[in-house]
């Protein structure tokens, strides 16, 4: 049995070198590569993809799963070996469904939508875009076919990035949370608005980046094993626990928006640095799902990145870099300024109050044009539309609107209901870790993050993809993904700010 458990590893392992060689040209394409060599990169990655494909559905895979399996069946099933093969199957099973031609065509689509979707939103012109975003929803659709019988077609595209999870339990969640975070907002919109006036002014890049620097670095981003880049959307590449960039978007008329962006995405990291080095090259590496990698970030980035304890040990700090700008106001200002609610228009630098409606938006957007009562030539004006619906704003053109995510154009339907699912995991191992770990706030307030780290390293990080996601958030909190603590969280966090 041994013998073949090495063997298939082995093959992993190669497997895994392929996909980082592929990641890190993804990585470049965002970052460094000239726009010019968009259609050369998208049949270079093509190529990759198809062997990488080939090379996952060998038919000797299936044969070493098949004899495996009476051996495996007699292990512990929560033994590192059992899970191992469960989540290989299943990776197998997937693979094998999709033809070879169906993954370059997806890949060479979407290699060009990205620049395509660069363009667009540097223009604010979403006609541009259209085409691409046509093709990419039509392969959606026929990559969903592959998976049939489904209670929903969105089904294997949610299932992509949230094993286990169905569609109709992601609406369930979203249809209890909705009309509490509307209740939340309409008592802050009744409540005296707080005065952020003194961020409306200019904040150099430079001392942005530095300072963001220095967040990484004390919240445990070990930049010997990690870098940061600057990208139009940020993002996090992890190649290896070893090898992790994140990206950061810095504009000098919003000093909130790069700072969190840079704890957000630092948080990603720190997840992709923490996988069990054991794991390292095999279907273990990664994370249990995307909700559980974006409740690492939302954690970094609101419960601690948007605290008073944070901004009591790092606010001066910041004010050397702008004194200028903020040496007259006070860290209680300041921190109620980070945590200002007002409907906005860009998803990515949204508050805590109204941040799952931009989600709830697009689940909506993707679910019509998955079941095909939404057409793309539509989606400007449904859009805006459904924005004013949700929160009361109608956004001023297509770069600020429909064009400003790029997930779309990498082909990922079923990704945007992670972020929010993230959230409300964030909040429930928040609560775990604060009953296990004493005066967290004082720790924060000190900028001493370690335990809180060696906490998330032990109880989420180190298991990789081991769990599945519903069935590890169990695992720490005693229940599944559940909306009441993150509820209890806004009023509580929200009604001392706002008094209500």
């Amino acid at each position: 049995m041994h013998e073949l458990i090495n063997k298939l590893k082995d093959i992993q392992s190669e497997l895994t070198d392929l996909g980082h060689a592929a990641s890190v040209m993804g990585w470049d394409q965002v970052t460094y590569m000239p726009p010019g060599g968009a259609e050369d990169r998208g049949n270079a990655l093509a190529t990759l993809s198809k062997i990488i494909h080939m090379k996952t559905t060998d038919p000797a895979i299936g044969e070493i799963l098949e004899e495996l399996e009476p051996h495996i069946a007699q292990l512990d099933p929560d033994s590192d070996d059992a899970r191992w093969f469960k989540v290989t199957k299943r990776g197998y099973e997937k693979q094998t469904r999709m033809p070879v031609d169906f993954i370059m065509r997806w890949t060479k689509e979407t290699s060009i939508a990205q620049m395509k979707w660069q363009e667009a939103r540097q223009k604010s012109n979403f006609s541009i875009f259209q085409p691409n975003l046509e093709t990419i929803v039509e392969l959606a659709k026929e990559g969903s076919s592959f998976f049939t019988p489904y209670d929903h077609i969105y089904d294997p595209l949610l299932d992509m990035y949230e094993p286990g999870m169905k569609t109709a339990d992601v609406k369930t969640i979203f249809e209890a949370l909705r009309p509490v975070q509307v209740e939340i907002i309409q008592a802050i919109k009744d409540s005296p608005q707080v005065d952020d006036s003194f961020l409306n002014t200019t904040f150099p890049k430079q001392g942005q980046w530095d300072f963001g620097m220095e967040l990484l670095k004390a919240i445990g981003f070990d930049l010997n094993r990690g870098r940061q880049d600057y990208s139009a959307h940020p993002f996090t590449s992890g190649f290896s626990i070893n090898d992790v960039r994140i990206t950061t978007r810095i504009a000098e008329d919003d000093l909130i928006s790069g700072m969190m962006s840079t704890l957000h995405e630092g948080g990603h990291g720190l997840y992709e640095m923490g996988y069990n080095p054991a794991y390292s090259r095999n279907a273990l590496h990664g994370a249990a799902s995307l909700s559980v990698h974006e409740s690492q970030s939302r954690m970094w980035e609101n419960l601690i990145g948007r605290s008073l304890p944070f901004w009591r040990k790092y606010y001066p700090r910041l004010q050397s870099y702008f004194p200028t700008q903020l040496g007259n106001v006070t860290v209680e200002q300041f921190y109620r300024a980070v945590n200002k609610v007002e409907p906005s228009f860009i998803r990515v630098e949204a508050d805590e109050a109204t941040y799952n409606l931009h989600i709830m938006l697009r689940l909506e957007i993707e679910l019509g044009l998955i079941e095909g009562n939404i057409k793309v030539a539509e989606l400007p004006e449904y859009w805006n539309d459904t924005m004013h619906a949700y929160l009361g704003i109608t956004p001023p053109n297509d770069a600020m609107g429909v064009l400003q995510d790029v997930h779309w154009s990498h082909g990922l339907f079923g990704y945007f209901s992670t972020y929010a699912l993230g959230n409300l995991v964030s909040v429930q191992l928040w609560d775990v870790m604060n009953e296990q770990i004493d005066n967290i706030d004082g720790k924060i307030e000190q900028g001493e993050f370690g335990e809180i780290l060696q906490w998330l390293r032990e109880n989420i990080h180190v298991h990789g993809s081991k769990y599945e996601p519903q069935e590890l958030i169990e695992k720490v909190t005693g229940s599944k993904i559940d909306p009441q603590p993150y509820v209890n969280y806004l009023k509580q966090k929200y009604g001392q700010i706002y008094g209500f």
